[in-house]
């Protein structure tokens, strides 16, 4: 409560009593503000001792304020008649003048005397005047307490939003924290076939598996530091996301299919690292790690981001399962960049950045001879562009949004491992020279001297529709270079060509109930041959089916039930499928 609403609370008291003395508008104001400090205590935003010096310090100004009335009303005399009687002297202001107290005195038969009313309104004004002042002292003592004023004495929690995990306020500054945990039991059940390299499917293991392991999604907890300085709009941002599995180290680190062996620990991925700097206004500058911004999206709106999906190696699961990484999109990754973000304008917005540029990767390993299906590379001249523009809209009950978004990296110094045969040679055995003839694998240029780089180009564009109890969401994807599963796996053939790629998911929501929803699913990914290739066993198609039921039991947990069948086919005669059933859940703070 404000100190200019308290004093006209104040001035009420004065009015409707009629000129009541000092005293009892000091009595308003204490009470108020004793009440006010009682409140703060009670919910904890004041410590026994802020609350004993604020209700002092109060107590002191409202007690200066009564013994200042006390010494004025002396000049107040007592009431008289019109004429003077005996033993009374006539009532005067201290200005001199004769006044009558009300009810005594009649001016036209029946009325008050206006200097009477005068001097009393006056005094009513002194005191609000003196009591409104007390009143804003001890609310900017409390405000400066609370954090209000500057003051980092307190740190304040902020009305819990679920979904928007825990904020508090020291002073300035916001901090927010937020995440999930998650645990699934996975049983895969392989459908037969023959491994076909760069697939998705486990149908060509031949055994069972159960697991209990993570979803696409590992545990997470995030948090977030936000501020205002000089019309400025900061934040950081520090997310941690540990898998509850054991790690094992290789290329793709926390994400390496784990290690179910005793003495094991969990990986920790630190996905996110960034800054922020902006406002509405003028739109909004990152730097740091983040999601990318091409195929974001498309993963953001997949809903096995709550649950399992293709479960890529769940004898040996890692920090995720793939969900409908390489069977609908191309991963979008965590990737460092500098990048800006447009304000809205008319539902409107764009996003542009550079982002770290990776290399060109052999997702698929080598062929029966030892040679590698892909190229690779390590050089990079210039960074990767990636942007995108969303409209966001609604008709009638229909909200809606439509996204397209491109990327675009050069890729240098292309090279393939070969097996090429390594000249004699002598060596020392057990101190007798022995002559080797050996096979050594050997990184060589993909074309001497013609063809050492190419230009990876991808495109996107999706739609998430929202009516009523029911969503849908379609996306399509192309690439040259672009590759399949992760960017630039896979993506330029062993003779230094350009692969085409191309993909797409549609999934359709309906919630039953506030509490109830099922969710199916359906997703392809493809990789073609570039021109002059021939590599039979290299994967051609990885494709998914996914129905899945949720159930919110409350703000925080949800259950998860789902079944998802994944296949994968090569280009030449080879296919492999299995199937998988997951059951868990997750909660989100």
């Amino acid at each position: 409560m404000s100190a200019g609403k308290l004093a006209r609370i104040g001035a009420v008291v004065v009015m409707a009593s009629g000129g009541a003395s000092l005293a009892y508008v000091d009595e308003a104001w204490a009470d108020d503000y004793s009440e006010l400090l009682d409140i703060l205590k009670a919910k904890g935003s004041l410590t026994q001792g802020e609350y004993r010096g604020l209700l002092a310090h109060h107590l002191q100004h409202v007690h200066e304020a009564a013994a200042s009335a006390a010494r004025t009303q002396q000049y107040v005399p007592a009431a008289r008649h019109m004429g003077t009687t005996a033993g009374h002297a006539p009532m005067r202001t201290a200005m001199g003048q004769a006044v009558q107290p009300p009810g005594q005195i009649e001016i036209g038969g029946n009325g008050m005397d206006p200097d009477y009313v005068l001097a009393q309104a006056q005094q009513a004004a002194a005191n609000a005047q003196a009591s409104a002042a007390s009143a804003e002292s001890t609310w900017l003592a409390a405000q400066h307490s609370m954090g209000l004023g500057g003051g980092n004495s307190l740190v304040r929690m902020e009305k819990y939003v679920p979904g928007k995990g825990l904020t508090f306020k020291a002073g300035p500054i916001d901090i927010n924290l937020s995440g999930f945990i998650n645990g699934f039991y996975t049983y895969n059940s392989p459908a037969g076939g023959m491994p076909v390299a760069g697939g998705v499917s486990s149908g060509s293991s031949g055994f069972d598996s159960s697991a209990l392991r993570n979803g696409l999604l590992p545990a997470g907890l995030i948090l977030k530091l936000s501020t205002t300085q000089n019309g400025i709009d900061l934040a950081a941002v520090m997310g941690m996301y540990p898998g509850i599995d054991n790690a094992k180290n290789g290329a793709f680190n926390a994400n390496t299919g784990g290690s179910p062996v005793g003495l094991g620990t969990a990986g920790i991925d630190f996905r996110q690292v960034y800054v922020t700097a902006g406002n509405k206004k003028w739109g909004t500058f990152k730097i740091g790690r983040d999601l990318g911004i091409f195929g974001g999206d498309a993963i953001l709106d997949d809903a096995t981001l709550l649950s399992v999906g293709s479960t890529g190696s769940n004898s040996a699961p890692g920090n995720t399962s793939l969900g409908r990484i390489g069977v609908g999109y191309v991963y979008a990754d965590w990737i460092p960049q500098i990048s800006y973000q447009s304000p809205t304008i008319k539902g409107f917005q764009g996003t542009i950045g550079i982002l770290q540029p990776l290399d060109e990767f052999d997702f698929s390993g080598t062929d029966g001879s030892g040679n590698d299906y892909s190229a690779s590379s390590t050089q990079h001249s210039s960074p990767m562009i990636q942007g995108k523009v969303t409209y966001d809209f609604k008709v009638g009950g229909l909200t809606a949004r439509i996204w397209a978004s491109f990327l675009t990296q050069h890729q240098q110094d292309l090279t393939r491992n070969e097996m090429t045969m390594g000249a004699a040679s002598s060596v020392l055995i057990d101190g007798a020279a022995h002559t080797l003839s050996t096979e050594a694998s050997t990184a060589v240029p993909v074309v001497p001297g013609q063809k050492r780089g190419v230009t990876a180009e991808a495109g996107e564009i999706g739609t998430k529709l929202t009516y009523g109890p029911a969503q849908f969401v379609g996306y399509y994807y192309r690439g040259s270079g672009l590759g399949t599963t992760g960017l630039f796996f896979d993506g330029v053939a062993s003779n230094g060509r350009k692969r085409a790629s191309e993909g797409y998911y549609v999934q359709m929501m309906y919630n039953f109930t506030k509490k109830f929803k099922l969710v199916g699913s359906y997703g392809v990914s493809n990789l073609y041959l570039a021109p002059g290739e021939k590599d039979p066993d290299l994967v051609r198609r990885n494709e998914s089916e996914v129905g899945a039921a949720y159930y919110k039991m409350t703000d925080w947990l949800n259950l998860v039930a789902e079944y998802a069948h994944t296949s994968s086919a090569a280009h030449g005669p080879y296919k492999e499928s299995d199937n998988s059933a997951s059951g868990g859940m997750i909660l989100l703070f």
